[in-house]
């Protein structure tokens, strides 16, 4: 099937690792030409240059923290001088801290905010408007499975992403007539540094192994495993692309059937 990404540009951000990394990667594969950030410069490099080589795909890579929203805007005005438009624009970021709602603070609470929150706005904020110039765009943002079923331990994550919900359907009415395209893609349990960091948590809080907090994910989902991010990537892909093309507002949940909701 061919998706139509092929020549597309496609911002992707926390993209040296995990599901960033393999969103870009999946996005490559089809034909894009790609613009990544990530904050560690060094590893976002490393990513840049391994993609670049394996896809034969154009790459244009800059170091940023996301919660930066000025950091951001420059980011997408250089992909779009790069670049001469923006066609894809998948907004991420790594995970607030893990504890429950007792051990957290204020200050935690402003910061989860900012990094799975205010982020998304401030890539929806620089790219939207090179969207409606060509009246084509998909916006895609990560989330969680926790916007969901909300997770033990994970208060700040279960709360702040919950808004994004919201964001995307708001985003996905106003922009419906431009031709842009607003989802949310919310992961399970995916074999990540993230999830180990979970894990490593889970184990601390319930004086459990980190293998038996993995056994615990793994017997909650449907399908009894983990997922790998190429397939998590693979859904991203297509939310992205022209077959997705009457899919608007929407959340879709990739968690092996993790979450038990109708």
């Amino acid at each position: 099937m061919d998706l139509g990404i092929r020549g597309r540009v496609a911002i992707v951000a926390a993209a040296s690792t995990g599901l960033g990394r393999a969103v870009a990667a999946g996005l490559a594969a089809e034909g894009a030409r790609l613009a990544l950030c990530a904050r560690q410069a060094e590893r976002l490099e490393q990513a840049a240059g391994e993609l670049a080589e394996t896809f034969g795909a154009k790459v244009f890579a800059r170091a940023l923290d996301v919660t930066d929203a000025a950091a951001v805007e420059r980011f997408v005005a250089a992909t779009a001088a790069e670049y001469g438009q923006i066609d894809i624009c998948v907004s991420n970021a790594g995970g607030p801290s893990a504890r429950p709602f007792a051990q957290t603070t204020h200050e935690e609470w402003r910061a989860a905010a900012e990094l799975n929150l205010l982020a998304h706005v401030s890539f929806a904020r620089a790219a939207l408007p090179q969207m409606q110039r060509r009246k084509w765009g998909r916006l895609l943002m990560i989330s969680s499975v926790s916007v969901r079923q909300p997770i033990e331990g994970l208060v700040l994550s279960n709360a702040i992403r919950a808004g994004v919900l919201g964001l995307t359907r708001s985003l996905a009415n106003e922009y419906g007539r431009d031709g842009i395209l607003v989802n949310n893609i919310a992961p399970g349990y995916t074999l990540t540094e993230r999830l180990r960091e979970l894990a490593a948590a889970r184990a601390r809080n319930a004086g459990i192994s980190i293998e038996q907090a993995q056994l615990e994910w793994t017997r909650a989902t449907a399908l009894g495993r983990l997922a790998d991010p190429k397939e998590f990537a693979d859904a991203a892909v297509f939310l992205c692309s022209e077959r997705a093309s009457y899919i608007t507002g929407q959340t879709l949940v990739v968690d092996g059937g993790f979450y038990k909701g109708l």
